[in-house]
């Protein structure tokens, strides 16, 4: 992963709100969450959940996918996978004793 697009990543997730949505999302699983749900859930207005979601969609945080009438809202776990592995990969690498340090990608 490079640099940039970590920093983009962690700038979406840098508001409170989206980091909300994001955590509810990941824990909501493959199915996802449809929209009206995540709104109620979290308490928040239409209009702010819209602004947010769409920081997170730009970002490549999560995915909508519109089943019938509904949408529904996933989180992107590869990019969630990859995102952590980044910042995990270099771990201890400039201490002499941790044998486990890898260079990021």
């Amino acid at each position: 992963m490079k640099i940039d697009d970590a920093a983009a990543y962690l700038e979406a997730l840098g508001n409170p709100t989206r980091l909300k949505i994001y955590r509810t999302l990941v824990r909501a699983g493959h199915a996802g969450m449809p929209v009206g749900r995540l709104q109620e859930r979290l308490k928040i207005p239409a209009s702010t959940l819209s602004h947010h979601v769409k920081a997170l969609v730009a970002a490549g945080l999560i995915s909508q996918v519109r089943e019938g009438t509904t949408l529904v809202c996933h989180a992107e776990y590869d990019t969630m996978r990859s995102l952590v592995g980044f910042l995990v990969a270099e771990c201890c690498a400039d201490e002499a004793e941790c044998k486990e340090a890898r260079p990021a990608a």
